[in-house]
C-alpha cells in the first residue's frame, strides 16, 4: 500500500548542560531522545523520524538549531496548534521556535548554507556557579588582544585537519571560514556574570568534529603564552604534521544560527 510522507522543518533552542549531545545514545539523556519522546506522545501512534542538520556534543547549547520531521500517512493539520502542544510537553530547557512544511527535495543536511557558532568565556578568576551552563571559565589570565589577532588567522580557506578530533587520512579538511573574530560579549547578560566576558564568533558552511572547541583551545593556549601566532598560522597549512590536543570546555559553545539554501 502506498504511503505518503510529509516533511517539516522545525527550529529549536536548548540549554545543553544536562544533555549528552543531540544524537540518541543508549542509556543517556540526549536532545533527540527528549524531542522524539515528546513527538511520540503528541503524535500518538503515527510513524515519524527526526534528522538534524548538525549533531551538537554533550553540554553544547543551541539558540538556532534545526531538525527535519518526517511523518507518514497524515499531515499536520494545524501547524500553530502543533507547535504549541510540542512546547507544552517539551522539558523547560528545550523550546521549539517555528515549524514549516517543506517538500521532499529539501535536505536538512545538504541544504545548509551557513552555520554560526559562538563560544562564550571569561578568564582570570573563579566566577559564579550559575555561569557554568553557558560560559567557560579560564582560571588564569589571558592576553585577549593577542587572542583577537589569532582568531583572525582562522578566517579564509585553510587545512583544518589539526583541528578535527580523530581526523583520518581519508577526510576532506580543506574548509572555508567566512568569519572568525573574538569580541567583547554584548549578546548575553546576567547579574551574576563577571564584568568582562568575551565571544569567539565563527561562521562557515560546515565544521569537523570538535573543530570550534579545538580552535578555541589553541587560542586559549595563545593567550596563556603557550603558543605563538606563527604556530597557529603554520597549523593551517596542508603539511602541518601535528594535531591540536586541547579541546576547550563544551559548555561555552553555542550553535547560534543555521541558514539554508
Amino acid at each position: 500500500m502506498f504511503t505518503k510522507t510529509y516533511y517539516y522543518l522545525i527550529r529549536l533552542q536548548y540549554l545543553g548542560y544536562r544533555f549528552h549531545g543531540w544524537q540518541k545514545q543508549p542509556n543517556l539523556k540526549t536532545v533527540q531522545f527528549m524531542v522524539d519522546r515528546t513527538l511520540n506522545y503528541i503524535l500518538k501512534d503515527r510513524s515519524f523520524k527526526t534528522l538534524t542538520s548538525g549533531r551538537t556534543d554533550a553540554k553544547v547549547s543551541a539558540l538556532g538549531a534545526a531538525f527535519e520531521l518526517f511523518i507518514k500517512d497524515q499531515p499536520i493539520e494545524d501547524l500553530d496548534a502543533f507547535l504549541s502542544e510540542f512546547n507544552e510537553n517539551l522539558p523547560q530547557d528545550l523550546r521549539a521556535l517555528s515549524i514549516k512544511e517543506v517538500d521532499e527535495k529539501f535536505n536538512v543536511i545538504q541544504d545548509v548554507k551557513e552555520k554560526e557558532y559562538l563560544y562564550l568565556f571569561a578568564h582570570g578568576d573563579k566566577f559564579h556557579p550559575f555561569c557554568a551552563p553557558i560560559m567557560a571559565t579560564i582560571l588564569h589570565p589571558l592576553d585577549i588582544d593577542l587572542m583577537k589577532q589569532g582568531a583572525s588567522l582562522f578566517a579564509g580557506t585553510h587545512n583544518f585537519k589539526p583541528y578535527c578530533y580523530r581526523a583520518t587520512d581519508n577526510g576532506n579538511y580543506i574548509k572555508t571560514i567566512n568569519v572568525c573574530e573574538l569580541v567583547e560579549n554584548d549578546l548575553f547578560h546576567a547579574n551574576f556574570f563577571p564584568q568582562s566576558t568575551y565571544i569567539l564568533r565563527v561562521i562557515g558552511h560546515g565544521f569537523g568534529r570538535n573543530q570550534i572547541r579545538l580552535m578555541m583551545g589553541a587560542l586559549i593556549e595563545l593567550g596563556q603564552g603557550k603558543r605563538s601566532l606563527e604556530q597557529i598560522e603554520a597549523s593551517l597549512k596542508v603539511d602541518y604534521p601535528y594535531n591540536m590536543m586541547y579541546i576547550a570546555p563544551a559548555s561555552g559553545l553555542i550553535l547560534n544560527r543555521i541558514e539554508f539554501e
